[in-house]
């Protein structure tokens, strides 16, 4: 399915690896002007080259998406250099492991800040200009947004946060034409659990295991999730509104086993 963003300018945020990183890559290849933002400089630096290389049109800032004065010139940085904003997707996120009986307030504070406020300020700073442009916002949350998993319980409730905040967004926003989607994916070959503590033999060893608790078999790759990105942002999507779309191989539908 070809989806055509010519003219269209799109931000994303945890674009240098994974799901972030191939939304953007797509999104480029697709016609879209791209800003992009994560932390490591020279990772986005590298993705700018990458996309230049290819006849695509790239700007970066790197910072720390939990400082929300980087969030206010982040924003300010991407009307001075593209003029508009069409699209944003909110990529960025991070994963940990804890109990409710051992997460510390200071370990729940920094998954919600990340996962869930940070976004959320993105999204109201984005508002403005997605109501000159009708634009839309796609969010990324995780299959612990829509069924609860032991172990990670300040992940789940920050992606379970997400989701709503997504719904109610979408209703809130729909008289001024801005649609608010979200998708939900299962296990991703990314560096997200690497990035949370997992060793390699931990990893591969639960990427064994996750073909067992995914109903078709196998993980998910970070171009399937982006492909539904794009999907969801594209005209092609222009009565969707308030969706919070499963893309796990059926592992949302599954109980523990």
């Amino acid at each position: 399915m070809e989806i055509e963003f010519s003219n269209k300018v799109v931000l994303v945020s945890g674009a240098t690896s994974g799901i972030g990183q191939a939304a953007a890559q797509s999104f480029s290849q697709s016609g879209a002007r791209m800003m992009l933002t994560g932390r490591n400089a020279d990772a986005l630096a590298e993705m700018q080259e990458t996309i230049r290389r290819s006849g695509g049109n790239c700007s970066y800032l790197a910072g720390d998406l939990t400082d929300s004065a980087f969030r206010i010139q982040l924003m300010e940085k991407t009307i001075e250099i593209h003029d508009q904003l069409d699209i944003q997707v909110n990529a960025a996120g991070i994963i940990g492991t804890g109990s409710v009986e051992k997460t510390s307030l200071e370990e729940f504070d920094y998954m919600m800040d990340i996962n869930l406020r940070a976004v959320f300020h993105m999204m109201q700073l984005a508002i403005p200009h997605l109501v000159r442009t009708a634009g839309n916002i796609v969010n990324v949350g995780s299959v612990t947004g829509v069924r609860a998993f032991p172990g990670i319980m300040s992940y789940c409730v920050s992606k379970a946060g997400l989701d709503q905040l997504t719904r109610v967004a979408s209703l809130e926003l729909a008289p001024q034409n801005v649609r608010v989607n979200g998708i939900n994916p299962g296990v991703i070959i990314t560096n997200l659990h690497r990035r949370g503590g997992m060793d390699e033999v931990a990893y591969e060893k639960f990427l064994q295991h996750s073909k067992t608790t995914h109903p078709m078999g196998r993980v998910g790759t970070p171009q399937e999730a982006a492909d539904l990105i794009l999907f969801l942002a594209s005209p092609k999507a222009a009565w969707l509104t308030g969706m919070t779309i499963s893309i796990d191989g059926g592992r949302h539908l599954t109980c523990a086993r």
